[in-house]
This record gives C-alpha cells, sequence and structure tokens, in this order.
C-alpha cells in the first residue's frame, strides 16, 4: 500500500509560547517493543509514543506472533509466549530500518532469526555488517541470501567479547538483547552509552537480566535463564523536546517543556546558551526564553552521547540560517545527512557545504515556498524554518515526520503556530 501523502501548510512569523509536553522516546521504545521477545511473561510498558515506527514494529511483532493490546493512556500490554515465525518480511523491514532490532532477541530467545536486509544501498552508512559479526561472536552461524538475513544457533546463544570498531547504537542494542539469555558472560567494548540504550539495559535488568556497567562505554552481560513479569516506563525523547527548544529559540518565544530529564540534553542546553537563550532547569522541565531577541548562530560538530547529537543537527541548522553571524556545522556520525541544505535555500537561506561541513550566514528572513521533506530530522528542520519564513510554505511527503513526532502540528499550534494538514 502506498504512503499517505499528506503535506503541511505553514504560515510563518509567530512567536511559540507556552507549555508542551513530551512524548516517550522513539528511539527507546523500539528496542524494548524488541525486547519482549525475550519475555516468558506480560510485559507492560507505559508512556508508548502514538508514531509510524511505532505502529510498524507492532505489526512486525505480531506477524511473529506477539499479541499486544493497548490500553488507555498510551499503556501497551505485550504477551510474546506464543512467538511461532521467526521471520521478518521486506514489507514491513522497508518501511523502519530499526526492525533489524529483532535479529538479537530471536536468536536469544528461539536461536534462529530470519531478517530482510533494509532497503536501499544504505549497509555502508548504517552498517549491519557490525550486527552480524557480533552475532556469529556470540555463537550464531549466518547466511545472506537474496536480500534476507539467515542467522542460526544451533547449540544456542554464548558469551563472547564484542569490540565494535565503531560506536553503533542498534548494534549494541542488539548485542544486548542476543546476550541476556545466553549462556556465559558477554562483555560489550566501545558500547553506545545513549539514553535510550540505557533505558533499554534498565527495562531488561528490571525484567531479571544481569547487566552491569550500565551508561559506560563497556557493558558487562551475565546470562540469565529467563525474563519474567515487568512494567516499565519508556523515558522521554530528548530529540522530541531538543526540537520544540530550537524551534522556540528561533521565533523568539519563550517555552516551557515537560517530562524530559534535562540531563539527556545538556550538550543541546550548551548551545541554546550560545545562541543567546536563558535557561531554567527543574527537575523534570526545561525552561527557554529568548526576551524577544534574534538568536544568534552556533557553531559545533556532532558526536555520539554526550556529545550533540546527529538527530539535532538539521534544527540547528534551520536556527543558524536565520541568526545573527556565521555558524559551522560538522556532521560526523552519518554521510548525506545534509539533504535538507538545498530546501532551507529554496527558502532564501546562504549556506553551502564544504566535505562534510555546512557553513550558514544568517539572513534576516526567509520566504514561503514548496519543500519536500527527505527524512525524519529534515522535516523537523523545514518545519522550524516555516514557522519563521515569510508567508506560506508547503512541505510534502510529511509521513516521514510522522515516523518520530507525536502530534506536532498540535503540540505547535498550541505554542501559537499556524500549521493545517492537508492530504495530497
Amino acid at each position: 500500500m502506498a504512503e499517505k501523502m499528506d503535506k503541511f501548510s505553514i504560515k510563518g512569523g509567530s512567536s511559540l509560547n507556552g507549555q508542551v509536553k513530551i512524548s516517550g522516546a522513539k528511539n527507546a521504545v523500539l528496542p524494548i517493543v524488541a525486547a519482549t521477545i525475550l519475555h516468558d511473561e506480560l510485559v507492560t510498558l507505559e508512556s508508548i509514543p502514538h508514531l509510524k515506527d511505532v505502529t510498524t514494529l507492532f505489526e512486525l511483532m505480531a506477524s511473529l506472533g506477539v499479541q499486544t493490546k493497548l490500553a488507555d493512556n498510551m499503556v501497551v500490554h505485550i504477551d510474546s509466549s506464543n512467538v511461532n515465525n521467526f521471520c521478518a518480511p521486506y514489507e514491513l523491514v522497508k518501511k523502519m530500518r530499526a526492525s533489524i532490532l529483532v535479529l538479537g532477541p530471536l536468536l536469544g530467545r528461539y536461536g534462529e532469526a530470519i531478517v530482510s536486509l533494509p532497503g536501499g544501498c544504505a549497509i555502508g552508512t548504517r552498517p549491519v555488517d557490525l550486527h552480524l559479526k557480533a552475532m556469529e561472536a556470540l555463537g550464531a552461524k549466518i547466511e545472506l541470501k537474496n536480500g534476507f538475513i539467515h542467522a542460526k544457533a544451533p547449540n544456542g546463544m554464548h558469551g563472547a567479547v564484542i569490540d565494535f570498531a565503531k560506536i553503533t547504537v542498534t548494534g549494541t542494542a542488539n548485542v544486548l538483547m542476543a546476550a541476556v539469555l545466553a549462556t556465559g558472560r558477554t562483555v560489550i567494548n566501545n558500547a553506545a552509552k545513549e539514553p535510550e540504550v540505557v533505558d533499554l539495559c534498565e527495562f531488561l535488568n528490571k525484567s531479571g537480566a544481569k547487566i552491569s556497567g550500565v551508561g559506560t562505554n563497556c557493558l558487562t552481560i551475565d546470562g540469565v535463564k529467563s525474563l519474567g513479569k515487568v512494567t516499565h516506563r519508556i523515558v522521554p525523547d530528548r530529540i522530541e523536546a531538543a526540537t520544540y527548544l530550537v524551534a522556540a529559540a528561533l521565533s523568539r518565544g519563550s517555552i516551557t517543556v515537560n517530562d524530559v530529564v534535562p540531563a539527556h540534553l545538556d550538550a543541546v542546553i550548551g548551545l541554546l546558551k550560545q545562541a543567546g537563550a536563558s535557561i531554567e532547569i527543574l527537575d523534570n522541565s526545561i525552561s527557554l526564553d529568548m526576551h524577544g531577541s534574534r538568536p544568534k548562530a552556533v557553531s559545533f560538530t556532532t558526536k555520539e552521547y554526550p556529545g550533540v547529537p546527529t538527530d539535532v543537527q538539521a534544527q540547528f541548522m534551520a536556527l543558524n540560517v536565520l541568526a545573527t553571524g556565521k555558524g559551522e556545522i560538522t556532521e560526523t556520525i552519518f554521510e548525506n545527512r545534509f539533504m535538507h541544505v538545498q530546501e532551507l535555500a529554496r527558502m532564501g537561506a546562504k549556506l553551502e557545504i564544504d566535505g562534510n561541513m555546512v557553513i550558514t550566514e544568517g539572513v534576516d528572513m526567509l520566504t514561503g515556498t514548496q519543500v519536500m521533506a527527505t527524512d525524519l530530522r529534515a522535516s523537523a528542520c523545514l518545519v522550524i524554518a516555516a514557522l519563521m519564513a515569510n508567508g506560506e510554505t508547503t512541505i510534502h511527503r510529511i509521513y516521514h515526520i510522522d515516523r518520530g513526532y507525536e502530534q506536532i502540528e498540535e503540540k505547535l499550534n498550541q505554542l501559537g503556530a499556524h500549521i493545517r494538514r492537508l492530504s495530497e
């Protein structure tokens, strides 16, 4: 079935003011839902965000025989006691690269998995081979046939030392899930430290896993026989929070983001202060006030946590193109993550690409026009830019944004934006 082609029509020029509630983190909920495959008993997850990627993963889980029941207030009950299929089909994997996350838990619990390779030829940019080498070290035999990963561990998974050549968030998550029920001890060196990985570890430990070194780059997993009943609340989405804070800073507004973990946003808060924002931090909220002033351009290099996340690079670029002064943004995590640059240029932004750096020179005004969303965070960048453009901007292919932002137009409209969702 073709994607439903909605578009946003955004009338620019409004300042964002007020309060916004942050949803559960997309990048935490996906591995945690996949991890429920490991459980013998009922799992209850709270603060599940209503996102396209989450819906796709639930479809995938249902195809494996997992039963899910949605209760009130975005609480989900998951029963994985009747998994009867070990194949993740291309139709679902092509919609969401994170489908690779079922590889680890299927191997860990059942010793068998068939997972379609993600679509396109992006293996160079998001290498699946790191996952596969790690699974082989843990005892799996891997074959690539007809676009599918065929993995089997006839003698079960066993502990091993995994030395990741580069930090990989989904790779770390996959190994964690493959190792918790394995025999013996697994050590992951150069592990990802992102809050979403920590949330996965805490969820598994609450279920009966034995993972130590949580929050460090060296994780030790001592295999256990089974995982039991558990209730877990998904960590707040730091990227969603950052997106609203950047949008408010650019609009010269004053907002409070609620239901956040401020420590997860230290790098983002540092950049916002450089941009001229006054920031007030409470236990689970961050308030930003620009006092009506135009932001100053910021320069940074994306890095793994606790550095500036690659997932906020595009949003800060939207801020820079209307800020005072010049900014330099260097992308070190993913190649080909500057697809929003040409769309910003269509709106009148002054910016140029130099290798893996974008140099911006702030302009006084952007002009509303027709632009196209190319990926999730590029979509957020274009929405932020359109909020401050002169006239009306139409953003096509916004199904990208629905993958990672819950009710973004409602939340922004409550803050004073003027966004309408229309059918193409």
